[in-house]
C-alpha cells in the first residue's frame, strides 16, 4: 500500500506535465480513426508518401527524419497522423519549433477534416516572416529550354513562378522562383555528377529566391529561352502550395536525374495545391520535363504560354531584321560607337538605321554574359543606348514573337517505339525499337533546337528470317550538338556516344561495345540547313581484333537539312584503329512525318569494314508518346 500511495501522485503528475504527443486518446484522433484519415490522398500527399513493394505499405519519398513527428512515420501514414494530433497540442513555448508552426498546410487540412478544438497559440515568427516575404496570387510553370552544355540541364528543367500581382503588370521579376535541384558538391567533375546524379548519390532540396535571379541563369548566362505556362489554381489552392512549400525548406529528399527529378517534384506540389489530382503516377521511369509540362496541360490547369527570349535569341531577331550587307557593321559600331555619326551611317533610311543601333546594342549586351563587367563595353553600351533612346520612335511597337510550333510542348513524345525490316547481306530482318527518351536528329523538329540530338536509353532488336531474336544495338548515351558558328556566335559542335553495336570484323558481324566522341564545327547554310564536320576519338573492345581493345581516331561529315514535313541527314565517316584496320561509313536517313506523333524513317547504311563492303536498307515505323 505504501508503495502505492507513493506512485500514484508521481504518475498523476507525469500525466499532467508530459507533452499532448503522449496521450493519443484524444477526441480529435477518434474522428481521424473513424474517417480513417491517414489513407486519404491528401495526407498521403502532404508526407510524399508512395506504395511499398507490399499491398497496404507505404514509404515517404521524404529522406530527411525532420519531416516526421512519429518515430517510423516514413513507413506509417497512421503513426504519422497520431503523433501530429497529438503535437499540435504541445505546449506553445516551444514556439517556431512548434508542429503548428512547422506543419502549417498539415494543419490547414486537419482543420478542415476535424473538429480540433481550442489549441495552444505558439508564436510562428518565422512563418510569419517567410509568408509576409513569399507572396503569390498566382502560380506559373516555368521551362528554361534545352541546354547541351550542362548534363543536368540537357533535358531542359522546369520550376514554379509565384506571382504577387495581376498578369501583365511587369512585376515578374520580383516574384519568387520555386525550384528543386541537387545539392553538389562543388569539387566533382562531370563524370562524378553524371554518376551520382543517376544513382541518386546527391540530396536533393526545395530553393525559394528571387525570378530575376532565374531570369540571369537562364536568359543571360545560359542562353536558353524561358516559356511560361500561368496556372489556373485559385488563391486558396496557390495559398496551400505556398503552405507546404514552408514545410519542405530544409527537407532532403534523394535526387535521381532521371526520374525523382526537378520536375517530378514539382507535379507533387501541384497535388497538394489541388486535392484530387494525379500526376506522378504516369511517371514511375522517367519524368522528363517537358513531358511532365504536358502532364500539367492535360490535367487542365495551363490557361496559356508565354515567350521569354535568351539574349542570343533577341540578337539572332535584331538580325534577321536587317539586310545581310548591314552584319558587319553591327559589329564595327559595337567596337566603334563614334562612328554612329559616319556618312555612311547618317545616310541609311531611318528605320534602317534604328534597327542597326538596336543590333549594335543587343551584341553589346550579348557580349556581356560573364560574372565581371568589362568597363570599355559597358561605355560602349551606353553610348548605343543613347543613340537607341534618340532614333526609338522608328522601331518595331512590339517584338518578333515566335513560331508557335517552337514552343517545346509541341514537340513529339519523349519514348518512342519502332517496328519495320531491315535488308542486309541478303538476310531479312524484322526490327524492333524502344528509346527511353528524347530526340534525334532527323526527327520532328517541332519545339526542338535544329542540329540537337539526345538519346539516352535506346534499344534496337532484330528478328532474323529464321525467327531467330537478337540485339542489334543498345544506345546508353547519344548526344549531338550541331551549333551554327558565325561571326556573332562562336560555339563548338561536339558528340559524345556509348553502347554496343553490331560491326563488321574480318568477314564476321559482332557484337562490340564502343564509346567515342567529337569535336568540330557547323556552318548555316540556308534556312535550317546544316553542314557540320567533326574530329573524331573511339574506343572499342571487338573480339574480331587480334587486340580486343582498340582506339581509332576518325573525321565525321555531314548534311542535315529539312523542308516541312521531310528531315534528311546524309552522313560520312572514317576512322583509323590503332592496329591499322580502316572504317568508311556513309548513311543517309530520311525521316517523313506523318503526324505530331508519328514518322515514316528510311535508313541506307553502307559500310566499307576491310576485306567486304556492306549495305543495309531499312524501314520502319515510329510511333512517339
Amino acid at each position: 500500500m505504501l508503495v502505492l500511495r507513493t506512485l500514484v501522485p508521481i504518475l498523476a503528475a507525469l500525466w499532467l506535465l508530459a507533452p499532448a504527443i503522449a496521450r493519443p486518446a484524444e477526441p480529435a484522433w477518434s474522428q481521424a480513426e473513424q474517417k480513417a484519415l491517414w489513407q486519404r490522398g491528401e495526407w498521403l500527399r502532404l508526407l510524399h508518401y508512395k506504395p511499398g513493394l507490399h499491398p497496404g505499405r507505404w514509404h515517404s519519398q521524404a529522406d530527411d527524419p525532420e519531416f516526421f513527428l512519429a518515430g517510423g512515420g516514413a513507413d506509417d501514414p497512421r503513426a504519422e497522423l497520431e503523433a501530429t494530433l497529438a503535437a499540435l497540442r504541445a505546449p506553445a513555448e516551444a514556439g517556431d519549433r512548434h508542429a503548428q508552426c512547422r506543419f502549417v498546410a498539415r494543419l490547414s487540412w486537419l482543420r478542415s477534416e476535424l473538429d480540433l478544438g481550442e489549441l495552444p497559440q505558439p508564436d510562428c515568427s518565422a512563418y510569419r516572416e517567410f509568408r509576409s516575404r513569399v507572396q503569390g496570387r498566382r502560380a506559373v510553370l516555368i521551362f528554361p529550354s534545352y541546354y547541351l552544355n550542362s548534363p543536368s540541364s540537357m533535358f531542359g528543367h522546369t520550376l514554379l513562378r509565384l506571382d504577387a500581382g495581376d498578369d501583365g503588370d511587369g512585376a515578374e521579376y520580383l516574384s519568387f522562383a520555386v525550384n528543386f535541384g541537387a545539392v553538389v558538391d562543388a569539387r566533382d567533375n562531370g563524370l562524378f555528377y553524371a554518376f551520382k546524379g543517376l544513382t541518386g548519390g546527391y540530396p536533393g532540396q526545395f530553393e525559394v529566391d528571387h525570378y530575376y535571379k532565374k531570369i540571369r541563369e537562364y536568359n543571360r548566362d545560359e542562353n536558353r529561352d524561358i516559356w511560361e505556362y500561368p496556372l489556373n489554381l485559385g488563391a486558396e489552392e496557390t495559398e496551400r502550395l505556398i503552405q507546404h512549400l514552408w514545410e519542405l525548406r530544409n527537407i532532403r529528399f534523394a535526387y535521381y536525374f532521371f526520374d525523382e527529378n526537378c520536375s517530378y517534384r514539382i507535379l507533387e506540389l501541384l497535388e497538394v495545391a489541388r486535392p484530387g489530382l494525379d500526376l506522378t503516377s504516369g511517371f514511375p521511369l522517367t519524368a522528363i520535363p517537358i513531358d511532365t509540362v504536358r502532364a500539367v496541360q492535360g490535367a487542365g490547369l495551363v490557361r496559356g504560354k508565354q515567350f521569354r527570349p535568351s539574349q542570343g535569341t533577341v540578337l539572332r531577331q535584331r538580325l534577321d531584321a536587317l539586310p545581310a550587307a548591314l552584319h558587319d557593321t553591327v559589329i564595327t559600331l559595337g567596337q566603334a560607337p563614334e562612328l554612329l555619326d559616319s556618312a555612311a551611317v547618317q545616310a541609311l533610311p531611318a528605320a534602317t538605321r534604328a534597327r542597326l543601333i538596336d543590333a549594335a546594342y543587343k551584341y553589346l549586351r550579348f557580349l556581356q554574359t560573364g560574372p565581371a563587367r568589362d568597363p570599355a563595353v559597358a561605355e560602349r553600351s551606353f553610348r548605343l543606348l543613347q543613340a537607341l533612346q534618340a532614333e526609338a520612335d522608328q522601331l518595331p511597337a512590339a517584338e518578333p514573337q515566335p513560331d508557335p510550333d517552337t514552343a517545346p510542348d509541341a514537340s513529339h513524345g519523349s519514348r518512342r517505339l519502332a517496328v519495320g525490316g531491315w535488308h542486309e547481306n541478303g538476310r531479312d530482318y524484322l526490327s524492333l525499337g524502344l528509346r527511353l527518351s528524347l530526340h534525334s536528329l532527323e526527327e520532328n523538329r517541332n519545339g526542338f533546337p535544329v542540329g540537337a540530338q539526345i538519346n539516352l536509353g535506346n534499344f534496337d532488336f532484330r528478328i532474323s528470317d529464321r525467327g531467330r531474336p537478337d540485339i542489334n544495338r543498345i544506345d546508353v548515351v547519344d548526344i549531338l550538338s550541331l551549333s551554327p558558328r558565325d561571326r556573332f556566335f562562336k560555339p563548338l559542335s561536339w558528340s559524345v556516344m556509348t553502347g554496343v553495336e553490331r560491326q563488321w570484323t574480318e568477314g564476321r558481324e559482332r557484337r562490340v561495345a564502343q564509346v567515342n566522341g567529337g569535336v568540330g564545327l557547323t556552318q548555316a547554310l540556308w534556312g535550317s540547313t546544316r553542314l557540320y564536320g567533326l574530329t573524331t576519338g573511339r574506343l572499342e573492345y571487338n573480339t574480331g581484333f587480334r587486340d580486343p581493345v582498340q582506339p581509332a581516331v576518325g573525321l565525321r561529315a555531314g548534311l542535315l537539312a529539312g523542308s516541312g514535313a521531310i528531315t534528311l541527314n546524309w552522313d560520312l565517316g572514317a576512322e583509323k584503329f590503332a592496329n591499322g584496320d580502316t572504317r568508311l561509313r556513309a548513311a543517309l536517313r530520311h525521316n517523313l512525318q506523318l503526324s505530331r506523333q508519328q514518322a515514316l524513317h528510311l535508313e541506307l547504311l553502307w559500310r566499307d569494314q576491310q576485306p567486304d563492303a556492306k549495305l543495309a536498307v531499312g524501314l520502319r515505323y515510329q510511333y512517339y508518346y
